[in-house]
């Protein structure tokens, strides 16, 4: 028997998991949490981590090496993202987790991000024989990946994270048209390549890896049903229409009203408008006919690879 941390550190969450092993298997998990570090506060597009991110993340940090070390983990493994890979000062955030905690950051790429999204979304069963576009919303990046339970077609990392957005597009409160229509103009134009893959691997299907997508999830869960029916589930499939009322509502909400919405958690109620504008506009720009969520995303992949010792 062994336990595992595994660590996303993410450019708005870092992520915790624990897990229990036994050989090539995972036996139970121990231990889940979800800290709000915000790391491209203010900074994002500056290509910086300014002082208060970072020391909400070393503080972050801090507290999953104590649960590790309470819970007698044997080994952990830990993973940065966008906004530690762009910063001037990443490597540096890395070296003073090393120093403060004892856990050695590996700072990827954004196509080995996406090989681990991939890895944790085909664990989910969320994939079948045709092919699907799996997207992961980040802060910092939005990784997208064509393929289908057997292998990736085609994977991509843009630097169209909802952070680098939000920073950027400062909007008013609730978003104008004209203020829908620049974000969307900008994502015609960068996504570019994505459009050309698309129509060399055909899809109709978009499955949202867990964050933005699990908040969608649970919004419509709480509008169907008053209460939340899919935060156990490690699928769930959007009903597209229900999507779009969900679209609409937050478009015309403040961010005040947004923090009375039931099932959007508070850390993401300044940055999911872009996230919801960016899914509208990928529904229709791709005529998206079926979308689902998984629940399993880059910590689950890293556990999935860990599992075949392909990190050892």
């Amino acid at each position: 028997m062994a336990r595992l941390s595994i660590i996303d550190l993410g450019t708005n969450t870092f992520n915790l998991l624990v897990v229990e092993t036994q050989g090539n298997q995972v036996v139970q998990t121990l231990h889940q949490e979800k800290i709000p570090v915000k790391l491209g506060e203010g900074g994002i597009n500056l290509g910086v981590i300014q002082d208060k991110p970072y020391q909400r993340g070393l503080a972050a940090m801090q507290k999953y090496a104590g649960i590790s070390e309470d819970l007698q983990v044997n080994k952990i493994f830990a993973f940065a993202t966008s906004a530690i890979r762009s910063a001037r000062n990443g490597q540096q955030f890395a070296n003073d987790v090393k120093a403060s905690c004892g856990i050695q950051v590996q700072i990827i790429d954004g196509q080995s991000e996406a090989e681990l999204i991939y890895r944790g979304v085909q664990l989910s069963g969320a994939l079948d024989e045709k092919t699907s576009l799996i997207l992961d919303i980040g802060g910092g990046s939005c990784e997208f990946i064509l393929c289908n339970q057997h292998q990736v077609f085609w994977k991509h990392s843009f630097d169209l994270g909802v952070s680098r957005l939000f920073e950027r597009y400062r909007h008013h409160n609730p978003i104008l048209p004209s203020e829908i229509q620049t974000i969307e103009t900008l994502f015609e134009s960068e996504l570019q390549t994505l459009f050309k893959a698309i129509q060399r691997f055909p899809t109709q299907e978009l499955i949202g890896s867990s964050g933005s997508f699990d908040t969608f999830a649970e919004m419509i869960s709480f509008h169907k049903y008053g209460e939340d029916r899919v935060s156990n589930l490690k699928v769930y499939a959007f009903n597209i229409p229900e999507f779009e009322q969900v679209h609409q509502k937050l478009l015309h909400s403040t961010v005040d009203e947004r923090y009375l919405i039931h099932g959007l958690v508070a850390m993401r109620v300044d940055m999911i408008v872009i996230a919801s504008i960016l899914v509208d506009f990928l529904l229709r720009r791709l005529a998206i006919h079926s979308m689902k969520v998984s629940a399993y995303s880059l910590k689950e992949g890293v556990m999935e690879m860990v599992m075949r010792a392909d990190f050892a």
